[in-house]
C-alpha cells in the first residue's frame, strides 16, 4: 500500500519551504517600501477647486514635492459630499502614491448618508493632521443685517426671506449651519451647491443670504469688502479678524464648531511607507512660506504624528454621532 500520510521529513520541507518564501516576501516588500518614492505621487481632494482642502492642498504641494524627492499631483474628485473621491483612495493600492487629503465631512458622513462605501477607520490609515481651520459667517456686503442677533431675528420673523448656502450636503458649512440653526432655534432653506467656489460666487452675488464658509475661503472676500463677517465658528477669536466676534459672544455660549484638514492612506499601506509621508508632511509644514500662507488664512497648522490623526478621527466620528441625536440632519438614502 501507499503511505499517504505526510512524513516527519515532508512536514519540515514544507514548513521551511513557506518559512523562506515568507521571509524573502517580507525583505522585497522592506526594499520596496525603502525606496519609496521612485514616481509621482497622487494627492485626491474630493472637493472641487475653490474649497479649504484644495487650498490646502495647493498650498502644501510643492513644497511636499520637494520633500519627497517626486512630484505630488493635486487631483479634483469631486462628488457625492466627498464619497466619490475619499471611495477612489480606498480602492487604491495600498502603496502610498495614492493618497487623500480631506476634511471634517470624512467624520460626520456616516449622519448624513445611509449608503457609505467604506468605513472611515477601519478603511484609510492617518498619515499627518495638517490643519483646524474655523468657519466664519458671512453675508453679501450689500445685506443690511449687522449682527448674528439681527441675523436670527430676521430668520424668526421672515423665515421664507433667507435661506443659507453650502459647498454640498456633508460639507463643513452645512455641518455648521445645521448646529447653528438649532442652538439659534430656526430654521431656514438650504441651498447646497457642488463645491466652495461655485456657492461663494453665488454669495457674492446676493442670490443666497449667508453661509459658514472656511476662513481661508472667505477671507479675501472680506478684505476686499465683498462679504462682511459676523462671527467665527470657534471658540476664539481668530487672529486674521481679530474685530470679528464668535458666535459664543454674540448670545450663544458653548458654540464651538471647528474644520478640520488632514491626509489618509488606504489600510494595509506599509507602516514605514506612512512614517516617510508622515515625517515630509512635517517638514512641509515648516517651511515658511508654507507657514505664511496658512496663517495669513486663519488655518491653524498641527502637523503632529499618525497616531494624533487618528485618535482625532475617532473623537470626531464619536462627536457627530452624538450629536446627530440632538439635530435633526437630513438623512440621505
Amino acid at each position: 500500500m501507499i503511505n499517504t500520510k505526510p512524513t516527519q521529513r515532508t512536514c519540515f520541507i514544507v514548513f521551511y519551504s513557506f518559512f523562506f518564501l515568507a521571509l524573502g516576501l517580507g525583505f522585497v516588500l522592506s526594499t520596496w517600501a525603502q525606496d519609496f518614492p521612485n514616481r509621482p505621487i497622487r494627492l485626491i481632494v474630493p472637493y472641487s477647486p475653490g474649497g479649504v482642502t484644495d487650498i490646502t492642498a495647493r498650498t502644501v504641494s510643492t513644497r511636499l514635492s520637494e520633500a519627497l524627492g517626486q512630484s505630488v499631483v493635486v487631483d479634483n474628485r469631486a462628488g457625492g459630499a466627498s464619497i466619490v473621491g475619499t471611495d477612489a483612495v480606498v480602492k487604491a493600492k495600498p502603496d502610498g502614491y495614492t493618497l487623500l487629503l480631506t476634511s471634517s465631512a470624512l467624520a460626520a458622513n456616516h449622519i448624513l448618508f445611509k449608503n457609505i462605501p467604506y468605513d472611515p477607520v477601519k478603511d484609510l490609515l492617518s498619515v499627518s493632521f495638517l490643519t483646524t481651520v474655523p468657519t466664519v459667517l458671512v453675508l453679501p456686503a450689500s445685506n443690511p443685517i449687522q449682527s448674528v442677533k439681527e441675523l436670527v431675528q430676521v430668520a424668526k420673523s421672515k423665515p421664507e426671506s433667507m435661506n443659507y448656502g453650502s459647498a454640498g450636503n456633508g460639507s463643513g458649512n452645512h455641518l455648521t449651519a445645521e448646529v447653528f440653526q438649532n442652538a439659534a432655534g430656526i430654521q431656514i432653506q438650504h441651498i447646497p451647491y457642488k463645491g466652495g467656489g461655485a456657492v461663494m460666487a453665488d454669495l457674492v452675488a446676493g442670490h443666497i443670504t449667508f453661509v459658514f464658509a472656511v476662513l481661508p475661503t472667505a477671507y479675501p472676500f472680506i478684505t476686499s469688502g465683498k462679504l462682511k463677517a459676523l462671527a467665527v465658528s470657534s471658540s476664539n477669536r481668530n487672529p486674521a479678524l481679530p474685530d470679528v466676534p464668535t458666535v459664543a459672544e454674540s448670545g450663544y455660549p458653548g458654540f464651538s464648531v471647528t474644520e478640520w484638514v488632514g491626509v489618509f492612506a488606504p489600510s494595509s499601506t506599509p507602516a514605514n511607507v506612512i512614517d516617510k509621508l508622515n515625517a515630509s508632511f512635517n517638514t512641509t509644514l515648516k517651511h515658511p512660506e508654507v507657514q505664511s500662507r496658512l496663517k495669513a488664512l486663519g488655518s491653524e497648522i498641527i502637523a503632529g504624528a499618525p497616531s494624533q490623526l487618528d485618535s482625532y478621527l475617532r473623537a470626531e466620528v464619536g462627536k457627530w454621532t452624538k450629536l446627530a441625536e440632538k439635530v435633526k440632519f437630513e438623512v440621505v438614502d
